[in-house]
C-alpha cells in the first residue's frame, strides 16, 4: 500500500467512503474497511509531511540544502 502514489490512495479512501456510506455492507466489514481506509489517510498524511519538509528546502548556490525562511 505504501507503493501508492498519493492520488491514488485518495482515490481508494474515496471508495471506502462510499462504501460505508452506502450502508450495503455489514458491521464486521465496515470495521475492516474502516481500518483499512484510517491506514491509507495515515501514508497520505507522511506523505504530504515528506512533501512540505522536502518544499521547505532551497538549494542555495553553494549546493547546500537549507531551510527556507521567509521574511515578513
Amino acid at each position: 500500500m505504501n507503493e501508492k502514489k498519493f492520488d491514488e490512495l485518495l482515490n481508494d479512501i474515496e471508495k471506502i467512503v462510499k462504501d460505508l456510506e452506502s450502508g450495503n455492507i455489514d458491521l464486521e466489514t465496515s470495521i475492516e474497511k474502516y481500518t483499512e481506509a484510517m491506514k491509507m489517510i495515515k501514508i497520505c498524511s507522511d506523505k504530504l509531511n515528506k512533501a512540505t519538509d522536502s518544499v521547505n528546502k532551497i538549494l542555495e548556490e553553494n549546493g547546500n540544502l537549507n531551510d527556507f525562511i521567509i521574511s515578513e
